[in-house]
Order: structure tokens, then C-alpha cells, then sequence
């Protein structure tokens, strides 16, 4: 997100940067500069949609007294350094679902109950609760899929499908009824988030899609609406968090459902290489450019899925290399020629 640097230019104008040796030397150089910064921020924004924390990540202060804007900063810096350590170190794309580390101040060690950490300097820790492991266990993503007073299965389950999964449900048909309005006198007994989807679910419109999405948020439900963990629901009886995804795979709760993605590492990888590759190019990935992401995965996979054999390999690809750009109209006498432009940078 910067002009060239000296060295980059010099390469450049010598006419060997696109030399496969020179290019990946200078990709990792990049990435282990400070600068490199811009990636982590803006394509964690993107992808995970950090970006929307301060508009949706609103719990209400009568039920979450202690949760406020530091809070909400405390959960996007965690993410952010999480994911710019995975790239920066050499570690897997799986580690991003499996790490048993994570980046916490005192603020956050103690909403999280990670005991020995004072201070508001944020410092990577070891998570000792496997539920606690990869982004599904981090705030940001939890409190980003809840509501003001309390969770949301199908805002979790749409996120995941769609985030890690890229298997976005269809969007629901026109005069659907919300949530409340499905369940209007209903008895007092579907006090629980479960029960009153399955009422909810009786609309034959909403029970097509809500197969497919409330599995995976269900498995999420031990984690309230600012990511700290519970075991029993708002009725104090236990949580029952049970389900079958898409593909036949059983989860009940964060462990397996987070066991059910990297179960396909070349899956999970694909989808981040597609993410990536958007956002290295500025526009959606057509049908022509699957190829290019299989021959990634494929060479990522034999360097253990790493994260920056996944961003050097979309720096040495074509799509991001060549792109085509059609002259004005107005400028042009007869048909547009288009015109490679060599992203040096």
C-alpha cells in the first residue's frame, strides 16, 4: 500500500525482478517489513471483516457493564497480530484455525480468563482450553456474529460458511419473518436461541437454509456475545450445541467444528488463497483463475500449507502480474486495444 522502495526500483529498472529467485527474495523481505503492516490490517479488515466491528459489535452495556470501545479495539488488535505473526514467522494457513497461541492484554486475558497477564501491552500467550484455539475462539469474529443481548447462530453459522467454508447460503426468500416475529405467542417454554429457531424453522422457507447454517453457529453457542465462555444458557440450563453440517460431519461445539474445517487442509487453504487473491487483485476471482489458485494450494501444500508460500506464489502468478485495462472509449478511434500493465510492486 506504498510506492516502491529504492531496492525494489533498482531491480526493477536492471530489468531482474521478475527472476523466480529475486522476485520471492524480495516477497519475503516485504513481508518482514513494518509496512507489511498494510496487509495485515487491510486484508483482515476485508476477509474477516474487522473493518465492521465498530458498526456491529455492540453488546448491550446493561448486560456487558465492562465491554467498550477499548475492548472492541482490544479484539480487531488481537486478530490483526495473530494472523501477522502466522505470516510473518513461516507458519501454516492451518494455524489460523489451530493455534494454540493467541496475542492479549490484561483487558482481554482476563474477559478470556488467561490468568499471569497485567498490563495493557499486548503479548503472545499459550491457550491451555483447545476451545480457545484459532480465530473461532477470539472476540473479534464472536462478538462481530452476535446481537446487542445475545448471540446469533445464524449470523455465526452464515459466518463461517461463508468466511472459511466459502459456501455463503443463498440469501433468504422476500417476507420472511424475523426470529421475534416467528416466534409471537409462543409459550414461555422457547425461552432458549435453539428452541425458538426451531420454531422458527417451521416456516418451510426458513428450514431449507437454516439446516445448512445453524449447525455450524450452534457449535459456537459456549461463547456469548463478547466471547467469554459459558456452559449454561440464560435459563441456566446447559447449552445444547449439537449438530450435523452440510457435508455429514458432526460438531458439538468450537473443538469440532474447527476440527471439521482443517480435516480438509487443501479446502481451508483454497479458500484463503482465493481470499487473497482478490484482495491482491481488486476484483472477484472468475472461473479462469481456479486454476491459478489450484497450482498454489498445490505448491503451498508442499511447504505445509505455509501462509507466505501462499502470498509469494499469488506474487508469481500471472493475475496478479499482467492485468488488462481497456482505454476510454473517448480516447480510443476504433476498437480498444487492451493494454498489460507489469505490477512491479
Amino acid at each position: 500500500s506504498s510506492v516502491p522502495d529504492e531496492k525494489l526500483l533498482d531491480l526493477a529498472a536492471a530489468g531482474r525482478l521478475r527472476e523466480p529467485e529475486v522476485l520471492a527474495a524480495q516477497a519475503h523481505r516485504m513481508l518482514s517489513d513494518d509496512r507489511a503492516d498494510a496487509l495485515v490490517d487491510n486484508f483482515t479488515g476485508q476477509w474477516l471483516q474487522l473493518r465492521n466491528l465498530e458498526a456491529k459489535a455492540v453488546p448491550d452495556l446493561l448486560m456487558f457493564p465492562d465491554f467498550d470501545d477499548n475492548t472492541r479495539k482490544g479484539f480487531r488488535k488481537e486478530t490483526e497480530l495473530f494472523f501477522g505473526y502466522i505470516l510473518r514467522t513461516d507458519r501454516s494457513t492451518l494455524d489460523l484455525m489451530n493455534a494454540d497461541y493467541t496475542f492479549v492484554d490484561e483487558r482481554l486475558a482476563r474477559l478470556y480468563g488467561i490468568p499471569g497477564v497485567y498490563g495493557p501491552q499486548f503479548r503472545k500467550v499459550r491457550l491451555t482450553d483447545p476451545n480457545r484455539r484459532g480465530l473461532l475462539g477470539q472476540g473479534s469474529v464472536l462478538a462481530l456474529t452476535s446481537v446487542a443481548t445475545r448471540t446469533s447462530p445464524v449470523f455465526r453459522g452464515k459466518y463461517v460458511l461463508s468466511t472459511f467454508l466459502n459456501t455463503p447460503p443463498p440469501p433468504p426468500p422476500p417476507n420472511v419473518p424475523s426470529l421475534e416475529e416467528s416466534n409471537k405467542g409462543a409459550s414461555t417454554a422457547a425461552k432458549t436461541v435453539r428452541a425458538q429457531l426451531e420454531l422458527h424453522r417451521k416456516n418451510q422457507p426458513c428450514a431449507g437454509c437454516h439446516r445448512v447454517i445453524d449447525p455450524a453457529g450452534f457449535a459456537l453457542e459456549n461463547f456469548n456475545s463478547v466471547g467469554q465462555w459459558r456452559d449454561t444458557g440464560a435459563d441456566g440450563a446447559p447449552l445444547d450445541v449439537a449438530g450435523t453440517l452440510a457435508d455429514g460431519s458432526q460438531v458439538s461445539g468450537p473443538v469440532a467444528l474447527r476440527q471439521a474445517i482443517v480435516g480438509r487442509p487443501d479446502a481451508f487453504t483454497t479458500v484463503v488463497t482465493e481470499k487473497l487473491l482478490t484482495y491482491a487483485l481488486g476484483r472477484g476471482l472468475e472461473p479462469s483463475d481456479m486454476p491459478v489458485v489450484r497450482r498454489i494450494v498445490k505448491k503451498a501444500a508442499q511447504n505445509d500449507y505455509r501462509l507466505s508460500s501462499v502470498v509469494v506464489g499469488i506474487i508469481e502468478s500471472a493475475p496478479f502480474q499482467m492485468r488488462t485495462k481497456l482505454e476510454p472509449a473517448e480516447n480510443v478511434k476504433g476498437p480498444a486495444e487492451p493494454v498489460k500493465v507489469a505490477r512491479s510492486n
